[in-house]
């Protein structure tokens, strides 16, 4: 437990405790915490599962492959928002005596999982596309254009309940990307209808279909790298560690930074661990609640714990050297 010493100048040639401060002791951070995406997560799962049966349904009358395939997509889009819904909810519960820090970083498992699920999905799709390209198969194009379109519409006002939290949380940015890649997807299938009604170019629709595949892959492949680096403890996007440890070593009566980590504790909350070598011993709580809402403030950590130490000698800490974690 953290003994804090208040008589600053008296306790000056003795090794310091370790005192700590928490960036949540004001209550400030649990305003930056997940928001609360239920209502738009049931709204676009109920959208697209509906969307999901009717193409279904008018794939099998107009004799679409494109629209059964689709609709495969499209499932897989649904059981991925339920996955990203689910660690919303998880994100928000409370931490327990197991999981001190809560279940936050199962927003980060959610993410990473979504970015390799669609990234397969589009493979399957794209692996269909080349198979139609060798063997172009005649379908109702009047039927693809009107389902499509629909689809443009269904996927686009999905998309929308999520692009105000896309930036803040690379959850709500995977759900995002699954219902705007799924309109842009169906705004292909609408233009490559159109055009075979007049030319009967049946082969178009493949072609379409492998362009919009990779366009899907390059978009995706930025939420893969991102969420495979908060899975791995990575410093958040957005956030330099050289910069932080300037803004630490700066401040009043400190003479060293070490063992400085910055980790994500989920996809909207970030968390820093440093040691400061103060030789005037503990700075008094004021000074502490300042760093940890400046670190708010300019580089949106929310959960800092810092340890100062007095550099004694005779006691040096062994995570010093920055090779150690």
């Amino acid at each position: 437990m953290a003994h804090h010493q208040h008589d600053d100048h008296d306790h000056a040639g003795h090794t310091a405790g370790l005192q700590q401060t928490h960036g949540h002791m004001h209550g400030h951070s649990h305003a930056h915490g997940p928001a609360d995406y239920g209502r738009a997560f049931a709204i676009g799962v109920a959208l697209n599962l509906s969307f999901v049966l009717v193409e279904a349904v008018f794939g099998v009358i107009g004799h679409s492959l494109a629209l059964l395939a689709d609709a495969g997509h499209n499932l897989s889009d649904v059981l991925a928002m339920l996955m990203a819904w689910g660690a919303t909810a998880l994100a928000r519960r409370p931490p327990s005596l197991r999981f001190t820090y809560g279940l936050g970083s199962s927003s980060i498992l959610a993410a990473l999982a979504n970015a390799v699920f669609l990234l397969v999905v589009t493979g399957g799709i794209a692996w269909e596309a080349i198979q139609r390209l060798l063997q172009p198969t005649p379908v109702d194009s009047g039927i693809v254009i009107g389902v499509a379109a629909f689809g443009v519409l269904i996927n686009t006002g999905t998309a929308l309940l999520f692009i105000a939290g896309r930036k803040g949380d690379l959850n709500i940015r995977a759900a995002f990307l699954h219902m705007a890649s799924d309109a842009v997807i169906s705004l292909g299938v609408v233009i490559a209808g159109i055009v075979m009604l007049f030319t009967h170019w049946f082969w178009l629709d493949s072609t379409v279909s492998l362009l919009i595949s990779a366009v899907i892959v390059i978009a995706t492949w930025g939420l893969l790298r991102d969420s495979i680096q908060l899975a791995l403890h990575g410093v958040p996007e957005g956030i330099e560690t050289q910069a932080v440890r300037a803004y630490l070593a700066a401040l009043p009566d400190v003479v060293a930074v070490h063992d400085l980590h910055i980790w994500a504790m989920s996809t909207t909350e970030t968390a820093l661990t440093a040691h400061l070598v103060m030789p005037n011993g503990y700075p008094g709580d004021a000074l502490l609640s300042q760093v940890s809402d400046e670190l708010q403030a300019h580089f949106r950590i929310d959960h800092p714990t810092l340890q100062v130490e007095t550099g004694d000698p005779t006691h040096p800490c062994a995570l010093a050297p920055d090779h150690r974690v």
